[in-house]
């Protein structure tokens, strides 16, 4: 289906608007294109400012990315939508030049040192339409593709002595609290 205009944008513009946003941290566009009352299924494994309903959630989610992955892009190889639902296939490509943090229940998991790998793998995102404008998220990633391409699994002996290392010593923890401050900060960037 093509062109079904959902208010000021069509679905089709939405979702790329959406993934522009995660790409540069656009406050503007986030205002235009993500609706207040949005909710990100995957913030589980994000910095608490992720879960942050709305445009500032997703400010959050793209400094996030951008804080482990420079050159952040999301190229779209389709989009198919209904009145109120988008279907995009994607790739997220980037080079992996600081600490990947995941996060579980609002506190560090695992966090991966920078390991200049580029990442270049396939993602599925859903999207729930309202009022024109993005309302949901959720995806479906091929995350181990991606953590393959960081040597984390399999684990590379570098870098899992990387990652311990950085856990012992406490840059693990540190990083956490930076890439939190990040996502807080850009959600902060929100224009009412």
């Amino acid at each position: 289906m093509k062109g079904t205009a959902v208010m000021g944008m069509d679905a089709t513009a939405l979702a790329h608007g959406l993934f522009r946003i995660l790409e540069s941290g656009d406050p503007d566009l986030a205002t235009e294109v993500v609706h207040a009352d949005f909710h990100n299924r995957e913030s589980a494994v994000s910095p608490t400012a992720c879960a942050i309903p709305g445009p500032a959630g997703v400010l959050a989610s793209g400094a996030w990315m951008r804080s482990a992955f420079s050159d952040l892009r999301f190229p779209v190889l389709g989009v198919a939508h209904n009145d109120d639902e988008v279907w995009v296939r994607l790739r997220m490509q980037g080079r992996h030049t600081g600490a990947f943090v995941l996060f579980r229940d609002g506190s560090l998991d695992r966090a991966v040192p920078p390991t200049g790998q580029e990442i270049d793998f396939e993602q599925v995102h859903v999207l729930g339409l309202r009022d024109g404008k993005v309302v949901r998220h959720e995806a479906v990633r091929d995350d181990v593709t991606m953590l393959g391409q960081l040597g984390v699994f399999p684990p590379a002996p570098g870098t899992a002595l990387s990652i311990l290392a950085w856990r012992a010593t406490g840059r693990a923890t540190r990083a956490a609290a930076q890439v939190s401050a990040r996502a807080a900060e850009a959600a902060a960037s929100v224009r009412s």
